[in-house]
Order: structure tokens, then C-alpha cells, then sequence
């Protein structure tokens, strides 16, 4: 009968510890993933100071400038996508066409209205410009560093195991639009003038 009872100790022991180690696996993940979540809350959130920001400096140059309507219906129609986006995929990839736009708009101030940027409030757009671009580029890059400790995580033994029990897949990263290695040729048609 005492060997019955060891035994019986004994799984609950090995059960008890593997109930522990499961749970310990669970809570280090669950911890991963809420690191990428707030990561890429900071990205909507330097995402959102753009997004407010950049059309209220960009409506007081528009009367300095006599710009093309074009880059500035396609920021409008980015940032709208932007805020419409719902999934991380969605957010990711309407982000990029926000920066293309906001980046068109650089190069064609550079480009095509170098004397603008004495202008004042050529300047502070430039300025505000340049800050919103770079805190987006850190924040992407901290969410990246998030996701890359997040998904090795989920992709090691024996945490694996839980990862796929529980449902935890790999989380997408913020990556280069196809072509982001070309310089991009800005032209509204004035080139010969």
C-alpha cells in the first residue's frame, strides 16, 4: 500500500511541477506579448502626434507656397487610411503610404521651392517634419526589437509548445516598402520651366 501512495505522490509532484513550469511559460509569454502590444501603441502613438500635427502645419504653408494639391490630397487620404486601419497588418501598411506621402512632400519643398525654406513657416514644417519622422523611426525600431525578442520567444523550446496551445503566433514587423532602396524621383511637371 506505501508503494501505491509513493507512486501517487510522486505523479502529483511531477504533475505539480509541470503545472508550474506551464504556468511559468505562460505568464513570460503572455509578458513578450504585451511588450509588442505597448510598442506598437507607442508607434500609433508618435503615429497620431503626425497625424495631428502635419495638416495644420501644412494648411499654414499652403499659402506660401501655391504647392501642387496633389501631395497634399495624398496625405490627407493616407492619414485617413491610417486612422481607419484596424488589424497591425493594416496599420503597418498604411503607414508606409503615410510616410511616402510625407516624404513626397520633403523632396518637393527641396526640390522645387528651395527658396521657400527661409520662409518661416516653411521651416517649422520642415522642422516638425524631420522630429515626427524620426521619433516614428525609433519607435518602429524599439517595436521591431519588441517583436524580434516576442517572436523567438514563440519559436524556442519548449515555449513553443505553449505558444502554439495558446494560440500565440508570430507577430508581423515593420518593414520597408518594396523599392524604399530608390531614390524617389519627385516630378509635378515643372521640370523644364
Amino acid at each position: 500500500m506505501k508503494k501505491g501512495v509513493s507512486g501517487g505522490i510522486i505523479v502529483l509532484v511531477i504533475v505539480g511541477l509541470l503545472a508550474v513550469f506551464g504556468i511559468t511559460q505562460y505568464n513570460s509569454l503572455a509578458k513578450e506579448e504585451q511588450a509588442v502590444e505597448a510598442q506598437l501603441s507607442q508607434v500609433d502613438n508618435v503615429m497620431q502626434r503626425r497625424a495631428d500635427l502635419i495638416p495644420n502645419l501644412v494648411n499654414s504653408v499652403k499659402g506660401s507656397m501655391g504647392q501642387e494639391q496633389k501631395v497634399f490630397g495624398d496625405i490627407a487620404e493616407a492619414r485617413k487610411a491610417y486612422g481607419n486601419a484596424s488589424t497591425d497588418e493594416e496599420k503597418i501598411k498604411t503607414s508606409q503610404a503615410l510616410d511616402q506621402s510625407v516624404g513626397t512632400l520633403v523632396n518637393v519643398i527641396n526640390e522645387n521651392y528651395p527658396e521657400l525654406k527661409s520662409n518661416d513657416n516653411v521651416q517649422t514644417l520642415m522642422t516638425q517634419l524631420e522630429g515626427s519622422e524620426n521619433r516614428i523611426s525609433v519607435e518602429r525600431k524599439r517595436y521591431n526589437e519588441a517583436v524580434q525578442t516576442y517572436n523567438q520567444q514563440v519559436v524556442s523550446f519548449p515555449k513553443n509548445i505553449f505558444a502554439n496551445l495558446m494560440g500565440l503566433g508570430k507577430k508581423p514587423y515593420f518593414e520597408a516598402q518594396p523599392g524604399a532602396e530608390n531614390v524617389p524621383e519627385v516630378d509635378f511637371g515643372n521640370s523644364g520651366e
